[in-house]
């Protein structure tokens, strides 16, 4: 499993949809139910821009992982944060270096396949958010999705989904005929066919 590979396809396929939103777009509701498109967009790239942090050898101080500021142009903002985590992703050597994620742990490192696999399932799941945010799916072959569905399997279903600042919710049991990566989905407590509702669900997912 080349998770270098995996993963610059995840985020690359998120900039692509998310350069097909529109201004009206913007405060649209999103599968994570407490966050508008904005504020979702707003995580991924304040997160892109922690793992980037974390590569370098940094990041260990929560500061480095904030929601952006996305400003004027939102969609610049990030492709401009995606940008600096593939080409820190992309340094000789990261494979064989740790990275300090404080939102998981503040006592521990975690080897950079384990780290950059984190961040591969999140923007399988994020890229989800996005494309059905704006009525559409991404467009992912059947290796990321296989992937995305091993490290979705990984993920402990248990009580630390419960709380309010959990990244999961409790795993929902998939349809019959469901593919891969909605397997994938419906293991991290997403529901495959979400559409934006008229009134968002009580349940955050993040």
């Amino acid at each position: 499993m080349d998770i270098l590979k995996l993963d610059r396809t995840a985020v690359l396929e998120s900039v692509r949809i998310l350069e097909q939103a529109t201004p009206a777009d913007w405060a649209a509701p999103t599968p994570c139910a407490d966050w508008n498109l904005r504020e979702l967009v707003a995580h991924m790239a304040g997160q892109h821009r922690g793992f980037a942090a974390a590569a370098a050898g940094g990041g260990t101080g929560l500061s480095s992982w904030q929601p952006a500021d996305l400003g004027d142009d939102p969609v610049r903002t990030y492709r401009a944060a995606a940008t600096e985590v593939l080409d820190a992703f992309a340094r000789t050597g990261v494979l064989t270096s740790e990275f300090a994620l404080p939102e998981i742990s503040t006592k521990t490192t975690f080897p950079a396949s384990v780290a950059i696999g984190f961040h591969f399932l999140d923007y399988v799941v994020h890229g989800w958010d996005v494309a059905r945010t704006l009525g559409r799916a991404p467009d992912f072959d059947e290796d990321v999705a296989e992937a995305a569905l091993v490290f979705a399997l990984r993920v402990p279903d248990d009580d630390r989904r419960l709380g309010p600042e959990a990244a999961f919710v409790p795993a929902l049991t998939p349809a019959k005929e469901a593919g891969t990566l909605d397997l994938a989905l419906a293991a991290l407590g997403r529901t495959p066919g979400w559409t934006a509702p008229a009134t968002s669900a009580t349940s955050p997912q993040h």
